[in-house]
Order: C-alpha cells, then sequence, then structure tokens
C-alpha cells in the first residue's frame, strides 16, 4: 500500500471572511490562497481547506483538533482573544473549561464562527510531544 503523506483537514463555511479573520487572528494560522471553493490555511505545517457553502449545519461532535504542549497556557490565551470554551454537563472540565480524562489526557472544546466544534488536548502517553 502507498504510504499517506501529510494530512490535509477540511471544514465549511457560509462566511468566508469570518473563517478567514478566526483562523488567522484568533488561532494563528497563515492564509495561504482563497478561490471560488474555498480558503487555504497553513495550520503549521498541515494545510487546512475552508470551504465555501451557501448552506450548512455543523455536526455536533469535534470535527478538527490540535494538540499542545501546554494546555492550561492555550486556553488561557485563547480566551483572551475571545475564544468561548464550551462546557458539556456530561464532562465536567475545571474552570478553565479544560476536561481532564481518567488516564490524564485533557481536552478543551471550542467552536469556530460557523459552528465547527474544534478542539485542543493534551496527552499523557502517545503523544508526539511526549516522545
Amino acid at each position: 500500500m502507498t504510504k499517506l503523506s501529510t494530512m490535509v483537514g477540511f471544514l465549511v463555511t457560509t462566511n468566508p471572511d469570518a473563517a478567514r479573520r478566526f483562523y488567522t487572528e484568533t488561532l494563528g494560522f497563515r492564509f495561504i490562497t482563497e478561490d471560488h471553493f474555498a480558503l487555504a490555511f497553513d495550520a503549521n505545517g498541515a494545510m487546512l481547506r475552508i470551504g465555501k457553502a451557501q448552506k450548512f449545519t455543523p455536526a455536533p461532535n469535534t470535527v478538527l483538533g490540535w494538540d499542545v504542549q501546554d494546555i492550561t497556557a492555550t486556553v488561557s490565551e485563547l480566551t483572551k482573544k475571545g475564544v468561548a470554551f464550551e462546557r458539556y454537563p456530561q464532562m465536567q472540565g475545571d474552570d478553565l473549561g479544560i476536561f481532564t480524562f481518567p488516564n490524564g489526557d485533557k481536552v478543551a472544546w471550542f467552536k469556530d464562527p460557523e459552528g465547527n466544534v474544534l478542539s485542543i488536548s493534551q496527552h499523557v502517553v502517545g503523544s508526539r510531544r511526549s516522545s
């Protein structure tokens, strides 16, 4: 089997201007290009394409996430930029909205302007960063 190389992430938006501002100004990704079909960003080495649609209903679950070294610092920084972290009744998080799993992995969820559920996580074992 041919080896798969770099992953490309895909999202959808009905408001390309809001998506461009959020992904560049809030998340800090480098804008690459925009055409009739999509916006493209360099998401720290991976391409993120955000397709343009006239109508869209976001999925209720996480569609894209990032592994971070220090989730507390990242949540604090994003909160200062106006990001609101999701609170789920079945998953009680701390004051910042960070949920810790029994194995020590941590995750926090937030939404982009379109309502796509995104996450940041810090993993105890099996993370690229812990090796």
